[in-house]
C-alpha cells in the first residue's frame, strides 16, 4: 500500500509520462458544448476514455445524449467499437448524468510496467472518440436538430 504521497506523486508521474509519450493537445473540456467532456480516467483496476454528457438542465441532457445515441451505429462500426452508452448512469455523489465510454481492466496505474499498455489505450480510443465528434459535432452541437 502506499501512503497518500507516495500515491499522489505516482499519478502525477503517470500523467507526466503520458504526456511525453503523447504529447497532443487532445480535446477534452474544448468541446465548446457546456458540461458535454472528454475524459480520461485510470485507477488501479482499470482505465477509462469517458464522454461525459452532465448539463444541468435535464432537458438538454436529454437531447445531448439522444443526438449521439442516435450516431451509435457510426460510433461503433467506424470509431469505438465496444463503446458502451448510459443514459442514466449514477455518479458516486449521487448526480446522474449520462456517459458514453470504453475501459480495459487487468492494470493498474501504481503499476508501471501496465503504463504502456494504458498509454496506448488512452491514445487509440481518445482519438477516436475525438474523430467522431469532429466529424459530427454541427450535428451534436445544434438543439435546433431534433435526433
Amino acid at each position: 500500500m502506499f501512503s497518500k504521497e507516495e500515491a499522489l506523486q505516482i499519478k502525477k508521474d503517470f500523467w507526466i509520462a503520458f504526456a511525453e509519450e503523447y504529447p497532443k493537445k487532445w480535446l477534452l473540456y474544448n468541446t465548446k458544448i457546456k458540461d458535454v467532456t472528454f475524459k480520461f480516467y485510470v485507477d488501479n483496476k482499470k482505465a477509462q476514455v469517458l464522454l461525459d454528457i452532465e448539463p444541468k438542465d435535464e432537458e438538454k441532457r436529454k437531447i445531448y445524449y439522444e443526438k449521439v445515441e442516435s450516431l451509435k451505429n457510426i460510433l461503433l462500426e467506424d470509431y469505438v467499437e465496444d463503446a458502451i452508452f448510459e443514459r442514466n448512469f449514477y455518479l458516486e455523489n449521487g448526480k446522474i448524468i449520462s456517459r458514453v465510454w470504453v475501459e480495459i481492466t487487468g492494470i493498474s496505474i501504481n503499476n508501471k510496467n501496465t503504463w504502456n499498455t494504458i498509454f496506448d489505450f488512452f491514445n487509440e480510443k481518445m482519438s477516436a472518440f475525438e474523430l467522431f465528434f469532429y466529424e459530427n459535432e454541427d450535428y451534436i452541437k445544434d438543439l435546433e436538430i431534433n435526433t
